[in-house]
């Protein structure tokens, strides 16, 4: 970065710049945490020293403060742990993640909508920004499709976990029997990208249609008369906008979507050629089931990748979905080692 010629080549400035950010910024979070461990040290220290001299009640004074300390390195630790997790070049970057109801009608699209605020409870838990940039209503209830970017450090990387079907059996609140029912509804995750990424589109394989915008409603989307859909017609992906002011800018913001989505398949590709190239099956494929939410005769929510399962699947369905990912996060790590 201190070369004379740096910023000569802006991409490649701007890509030196933020890899030298994320390294300084993983840094003093290391230097922290081990100024912290260090600090907790003397204070334990302190505590045997007063327990010989001055007293247990001095001693126990130490032993808290040092003990309330640990627990926010501890804190700390985990922070740096999950950081070790990501090895992907956009896995530090904002996600973008759409939801797809499927077969059932509004059974199905209800558990769309419960998704979308699963992952809009889980955001503001990790202090993320969550954007939505488009849904459309069900017939009855639910949604029949989300658009939603998340900004914040590790955001891809994280929602990454999340890419598949998730399956909800439940008493349905739409059926007068009270039957149990079982839905799905599938999550796909692609990385943002940024307005010059190195995607080539060819304008002839896009079919671009506006339309007025007509959301679930105002906690969703702010309508407008200029939403925007783009079909990239040689791999059938559709992208929609409708919460920009302007059709420009709805179609500014569908045309990044899908350099973001276009960018993701051909990372899976990939990633799915590398597999067969070691003998080995995709562990997560497009359609497969990932995740269960059991609402009835019991309740439980379980990971069929990592059997990882909670008992409470309310605080999940809050947003409490950081152990799936972690879990998700620390197999694929191992198995990207061996």
């Amino acid at each position: 970065m201190q070369q004379p010629d740096f910023w000569s080549d802006q991409a490649a400035a701007a890509g030196v710049s933020g890899e030298y950010r994320r390294a300084k910024r993983r840094l003093q979070r290391y230097q922290g945490t081990a100024a912290e461990v260090g600090d907790a040290e003397a204070m334990v220290e302190m505590a045997r020293e007063a327990a010989a001299g001055e007293g247990a009640e001095a001693a126990a004074a130490f032993f808290t403060e040092a003990y309330s300390a640990l627990e926010a390195t501890l804190a700390h630790l985990a922070q740096l742990e999950e950081e070790r997790l990501f090895s992907g070049g956009y896995d530090d970057g904002d996600a973008v993640l759409v939801i797809h109801p499927g077969a059932g009608g509004t059974e199905s699209q209800d558990w769309a909508e419960m998704l979308l605020r699963m992952y809009l409870r889980w955001a503001d838990r990790r202090g993320f920004a969550a954007e939505i940039n488009e849904a459309t209503g069900g017939d009855e209830a639910g949604i029949k499709s989300a658009t939603v970017t998340f900004h914040g450090e590790n955001a891809y990387g994280l929602l990454s976990a999340e890419r598949g079907v998730h399956r909800l059996v439940r008493i349905s609140p739409f059926d007068a029997a009270r039957r149990r029912h079982t839905s799905f509804a599938a999550v796909e995750v692609s990385p943002l990208v940024e307005e010059d990424i190195g995607v080539e589109i060819d304008e002839k394989d896009l079919r671009i249609e506006t339309y007025r915008a007509s959301g679930a409603g105002g906690q969703h989307v702010n309508k407008t008369d200029s939403a925007v859909r783009i079909t990239h017609l040689p791999t059938k992906i559709v992208v929609q906008c409708q919460n920009e002011r302007s059709q420009l800018s709805n179609k500014n913001t569908a045309m990044r979507l899908l350099k973001s989505k276009l960018l993701e398949l051909q990372e899976r590709q990939r990633a799915e050629q590398m597999e067969k190239e070691r003998g080995e099956l995709m562990e997560i494929a497009w359609g497969s089931q990932i995740r269960s939410y059991v609402l009835a005769p019991y309740q439980m929510v379980k990971d069929h990748r990592t059997n990882y399962e909670v008992g409470n699947a309310q605080g999940v369905l809050d947003g409490d979905i950081d152990g799936f990912i972690r879990e998700y996060l620390v197999k694929r790590a191992g198995k990207a080692q061996t």
